[in-house]
């Protein structure tokens, strides 16, 4: 099953991994390699990355970043192949995710030298971002006919579970992803409380919006050590907030209730 119906699918420049993806997950369809395996082996590849920064190593650090993202979209594809979706794998993959983001940001902190207080801002940024991001796709992923509804627009409690995984595990890791992502839910709620009432985005907004998925702000943290200027990172991504307010009134302007 596709997340989204074919005429409100659109070019989707954080998700360039989706290919390799795609081709890992058709590789492990007929093994017993779970979606859930596939999520722990993104997180070892950010790991591999994070230990490259420490030691240096950009051009390593950017190819684990990158396959990071690659490795993050299999999961997903693997779990609609093998028809085997859970809540537990989705808020597992959103934990890890923001983890991950704290841990690559505070490792530049620390090579670069940035100051911890503008890197506690970085992530806020980010994740405030990416937020924006999937606030938006997942209002279009919920009102496209046939589309992926695995989540949703407001988390207020923890859904029942699927079958095959446990509603323990599922309320556990509800509650995790509702502490740790639950301000900048709340904060871009707060900015556009109205936007799930709009019929869809068009496709050309979408792209535009995802400039701030995590696929594309991985590649820019790739590219960013690529060129040497690991110290311009976290200034980077605080500066490159601002257009999120842009983006906003974009919608609110051309797309009213």
């Amino acid at each position: 099953m596709s997340k989204l119906a074919a005429k409100d699918k659109f070019l989707d420049l954080s998700d360039y991994g989706r290919f390799f993806g795609k081709f890992l997950a058709n590789s492990l369809k007929k093994t017993r390699f779970t979606p859930i395996h596939v999520t722990f082996l993104f997180g070892l590849s950010g790991l591999i990355a994070i230990g490259c920064i420490l030691n240096k190593n950009h051009l390593f650090a950017s190819f684990f970043i990158i396959l990071k993202s690659g490795i993050d979209a299999a999961d997903g594809e693997l779990a609609r192949l093998k028809n085997t979706p859970s809540y537990s794998g989705r808020y597992l993959d959103s934990v890890f995710d923001i983890i991950l983001n704290f841990m690559f940001l505070m490792t530049i902190c620390y090579v670069s030298k940035t100051s911890f207080g503008m890197t506690i801002l970085a992530f806020f940024c980010i994740q405030l971002q990416g937020t924006l991001y999937n606030y938006y796709y997942v209002i279009l992923r919920n009102k496209s006919v046939g589309g992926d509804v695995t989540s949703k627009i407001f988390e207020y409690k923890s859904p029942r579970a699927l079958s095959g995984e446990s509603q323990k595990l599922v309320d556990i890791l509800f509650r995790i992803y509702t502490l740790v992502y639950g301000i900048f839910d709340k904060t871009i709620h707060f900015l556009d409380s109205d936007a799930y009432k709009v019929k869809t985005f068009p496709n050309w907004f979408m792209t535009l919006l995802s400039i701030y998925g995590l696929g594309f702000q991985l590649l820019i943290i790739a590219v960013m050590l690529q060129m040497n200027l690991i110290e311009y990172i976290i200034p980077f991504f605080i500066i490159y907030s601002l257009p999120l307010f842009i983006i906003i009134g974009i919608r609110k302007t051309l797309f009213k209730v």
